[in-house]
């Protein structure tokens, strides 16, 4: 998922980037500078990260929301990087092979442990709840909260919370645009998800887009109204498009095509809109 544009006045490229980016299409700033700081910004097809980079007169500039630097996911973990943190807030961005929430006391190696160990100063212990979950294989956003009362009143207003996803699925769908009711039941033997009319079944809404095709594959942003479990991956499954490297739905892989990209909702105290957003890593995009 790229956009294109073409330099019609010579002078740098931070500034040709707050122009088109910043004024004409609503970015922020800071996402602009986070995507020139992460090499996302292309000159004539060559990364360019210096804010000060002197572009001409039919330049070619492309901003990706991928990266030429190699980015590692594995689920050593050492420090976990956090997009946003408040008294009563954290969000980090957690990489694709670590799980969300521990299975066991001795299982230590997950997203909930890793941010408790790494925020917690001397014999203190920083007490956190976990306000949703991703999938062990879904890399992206994931929120907490630092007491029980917070994220309840996170909770409450769930469904109102914009939830949206990258994935890579195999083939492209035959509707670019669409929208999946189909609903779903929850398989406790298999521990997978069945599509379709069941007196089990609950609803689950999931809207997507095509963004990028390739020969093979297609780059879906998906936008999901209920929260159930593994419903990205089941519904795109059920329409003939399985995430790639979705061994439960489809075809096991080097890792899941399935990134959340972005999260809007109210904040529990403040009260204001709380917008977060972090591109897919670059093990991802090479999935394309």
């Amino acid at each position: 998922m790229a956009q294109q544009y073409t330099v019609t006045q010579r002078g740098k490229l931070l500034s040709f980037l707050f122009d088109t980016l910043v004024t004409k299409e609503g970015w922020s700033k800071k996402a602009v500078k986070q995507r020139l700081q992460g090499g996302s910004i292309f000159v004539n097809a060559e990364a360019q990260t210096k804010h000060d980079f002197i572009v001409n007169i039919k330049d070619r500039v492309q901003v990706s929301v991928s990266s030429y630097r190699t980015q590692h996911t594995s689920t050593q973990v050492r420090k976990l990087e956090i997009l946003y943190q408040d008294k009563d807030i954290i969000a980090i961005n957690k990489p694709a092979g670590l799980l969300s929430v521990g299975t066991s006391k001795e299982n230590k190696q997950h997203a909930l442990a890793l941010l408790r160990t790494q925020l917690s100063r001397g014999k203190e212990n920083l007490k956190l709840w976990p306000v949703h979950r991703l999938d062990r294989e879904t890399s992206g956003i994931l929120l907490f909260a630092t007491s029980k009362e917070v994220r309840e009143a996170i909770m409450a207003k769930w469904s109102t919370t914009q939830k949206s996803y990258l994935a890579i699925v195999v083939g492209t769908p035959k509707i670019a645009k669409d929208t999946i009711t189909q609903p779903l039941r929850l398989d406790e033997k298999e521990y997978r998800m069945h599509v379709g009319i069941h007196k089990d079944a609950k609803s689950a809404i999931t809207h997507y887009e095509v963004k990028e095709t390739t020969d093979k594959h297609a780059l879906l942003e998906v936008q999901i109204e209920t929260g159930r479990q593994h419903q990205i991956r089941a519904h795109t499954a059920w329409m003939g498009n399985p995430i790639i490297g979705d061994e439960r739905y489809g075809t096991k892989g080097s890792r899941m095509a399935l990134h959340a990209t972005r999260l809007h909702f109210t904040h529990p105290s403040t009260h204001i809109q709380v917008h977060l957003e972090v591109d897919a890593p670059s093990d991802f995009y090479r999935l394309l």
